[in-house]
């Protein structure tokens, strides 16, 4: 009987018990290994800031070096083999092409002599004596150095050594300080080199530096139009509903509706002949075919969701009520998106530098190239991945301070009388006890985006060559899939970020709990919660739409001078940004809400001893949404029982 009683306890001991839920009671540091290797990581990352520093020339990309290994606008030391190195060059800060109207790569390579020059020739000079004498005026030497301006017209090798005639007139880049030729025919020759044959870094740069002041005026409307849809959602009401998707469906339809006709006026235009204006063709296209078919999804998902439009406003009232109590939260993006910019600024000069760590090495003729150190590109793939996972880490802790604001106003007994600070108290928790957990979410995000990026590079490589049909559906299915698998985890690690927040337990447990309580309590709110996200997604196609239209209007005036599929692209992405990053508080507060009431379910049942956490009208707006989904499944229960009735049979 001993043994039997033993046994008895034995196998009671090693029953699992269901977790229970304990909403704020619990605090312990979670994933702390997790922390560790974050510290570790960015003790790399440290490293490789400080051998940029060191090892990188970032001046030699911004502000342009010769052909000689002389940064223009500095006092250089001189490279051993190269005589015209080592040159004071402080009052030479342009950068000038000898051949600029013919310009042509050889081995990645301009094969064009560079020079640092004073100041741009802007008038052109069609003879010698005429260089001779912008050489004299302006103290701009367009010549080799070793040619003294005395000898411009008496050496018999002048014509190898200055610039070929004409020289064109030219002006200096704002920012990077090259002399650009002005006339459109040697400027389209000069961009198309420039833009077309060197590496993606240049042709992004040239991308942006061409629109610079409209890139920067798109970015100031999409904030502006963020900030307004975030007010709009704040006081959202049944006719701001249908004004709102007036305009959503106004906006797909026109901006559709205008990139069909820019395709059609650039292939009707005979005189498109230069790389770039092909390139803007076939961008149109893409973009064209993306946005049409973008529309008639949104089209169809709004004819479908126009009858739950009531049961949405409502939504967001409750959900309002919840950001009325902690107003702040509309400013957590902003601090975020200052955070952000601030380490993008910082990667991107990092990268710059580490861009043009290289050892100079003395060529024919004199002239000096950078070759890269070897092992560099490993230090960029670790910065793309330290890019990913910070970002991602500083993304999550928003995300999870927002929820554990909602958690703490919404387990708080006396809805009269709020808790103080919030958001401040919110943040103080993930801070001392929670940073692990984000650290190890935003992991699991980054390892799901390397291999796109992988597939993205492979699939780049290999385009130049001759793929087949199979190659190119295998890549986009492969593309397809790892997207799935980003939406998921995204949506798996904001419930877990608020299960943290209300148990306190570590990534894993949180996903788990949070998967099996919202399983079980799915057919309260997850089509409730479906329309919500949908109705936030348009605000954000709204965004973009908008932004994009201004942006077409705005390069379609200089078509032939610059590539601005780039700028458009990034005007897109940046639009989207601003407006997810805005509009994602929504997102969230209703997650976390809705994860609040099934925690509320499961650990209170109504009566006096464990009554409900939420108010009279959280619950009311519940009852009213159970009974129009059970209305709704009584109808189609009624529509299977009509079709399945028996019918005579005819002989």
């Amino acid at each position: 009987m001993q043994c039997l009683g033993a046994e008895y306890l034995v196998s009671a001991e090693t029953t699992p018990r269901q977790r229970e839920w304990r909403p704020q009671i619990y605090r312990k540091c979670t994933d702390k290994t997790w922390l560790i290797l974050f510290f570790l990581f960015w003790t790399g990352l440290m490293f490789i800031m400080g051998y940029s520093v060191v090892a990188g020339a970032t001046g030699r990309l911004l502000f342009g070096y010769d052909s000689f290994g002389n940064v223009c606008g500095k006092k250089n030391s001189p490279v051993e083999g190269a005589p015209l190195s080592g040159q004071d060059m402080t009052l030479k800060k342009h950068v000038f092409f000898l051949n600029s109207c013919t310009l042509d790569v050889k081995d990645v390579r301009l094969g064009s002599i560079i020079l640092c020059v004073s100041s741009c020739p802007e008038e052109q000079l069609d003879t010698l004596e005429e260089v001779q004498l912008f050489a004299y005026n302006s103290g701009s030497f367009l010549c080799v150095y070793s040619l003294n301006s005395f000898n411009y017209t008496l050496n018999p090798d002048a014509d190898s050594l200055c610039p070929r005639l004409p020289v064109p007139p030219s002006k200096s880049f704002p920012l990077f300080n090259r002399c650009i030729p002005q006339t459109p025919e040697c400027y389209s020759l000069f961009a198309s080199v420039l833009i077309n044959d060197v590496d993606t870094l240049h042709r992004i740069l040239s991308g942006i530096m061409s629109g610079r002041d409209t890139i920067l005026g798109l970015c100031i409307l999409a904030l502006a139009l963020s900030l307004a849809m975030m007010f709009t959602f704040r006081f959202l009401t049944t006719l701001l509903v249908h004004i709102f998707i007036a305009l959503v469906i106004l906006g797909l339809l026109f901006v559709c509706g205008v990139l069909w006709w820019l395709y059609h006026d650039y292939t009707n235009d005979l005189s498109i002949e230069l790389d770039t204006e092909r390139e803007n063709m076939q961008c149109l296209l893409g973009f064209a075919i993306i946005a049409t078919v973008i529309t008639g999804v949104l089209l169809v998902l709004i004819f479908v969701l126009r009858k739950r439009i009531k049961l949405i406003v409502e939504l967001f009232r409750v959900t309002n009520k919840v950001i009325s109590n902690t107003p702040f939260l509309l400013l957590q993006p902003l601090w975020t998106f200052a955070i952000l910019i601030f380490f993008w600024v910082l990667w991107v000069a990092v990268l710059l530098s580490l861009g043009t760590a290289g050892t100079a090495q003395v060529i024919k003729g004199g002239q000096v190239e950078y070759k890269p150190l070897s092992g560099i590109r490993y230090l960029w793939w670790y910065h793309l991945i330290g890019l990913m996972w910070t970002s991602e880490f500083i993304l999550a802790c928003q995300q999870m301070t927002i929820a554990g604001a909602v958690v703490t106003c919404y387990f708080n007994r006396n809805k009269n009388d709020p808790p103080d600070h919030p958001i401040l108290s919110s943040f103080s928790t993930l801070f001392c006890y929670h940073q692990g957990t984000v650290v190890k979410g935003s992991f699991l995000i980054t390892l799901v985006r390397i291999p796109r990026i992988i597939l993205m590079y492979v699939y780049n490589t290999l385009k130049e060559k001759q793929q087949n049909s199979w190659s190119r559906c295998l890549f986009r299915c492969c593309f397809c899939c790892f997207w799935c698998l980003d939406k998921c985890l995204c949506h798996l690690n904001q419930n877990a970020y608020t299960t943290t927040a209300i148990n306190g337990t570590d990534f894993c447990t949180s996903t788990k709990d949070a998967h099996k309580i919202l399983s079980k309590n799915s057919s309260h709110f997850t089509s409730i919660n479906c329309f919500g996200d949908f109705i936030i997604f348009l605000g954000k196609a709204l965004v973009v739409c908008f932004t994009v239209f201004g942006g077409l209007m705005a390069f379609n005036y200089n078509r032939a001078l610059q590539v601005w599929a780039i700028p458009l692209l990034l005007v897109a992405f940046f639009a989207y940004l601003v407006a997810h990053s805005f509009l994602s508080v929504f997102e969230t507060v209703l997650d976390a809400l809705f994860l609040c009431f099934a925690v509320d379910l499961e650990t209170n049942d109504g009566s006096s001893e464990k009554p409900y956490f939420m108010d009279q009208e959280f619950m009311s707006f519940v009852k009213r949404s159970n009974k129009l989904a059970d209305a709704q499944r009584d109808k189609n229960s009624l529509r299977n029982e009509e079709g399945t009735e028996l019918r005579p049979i005819v002989r």
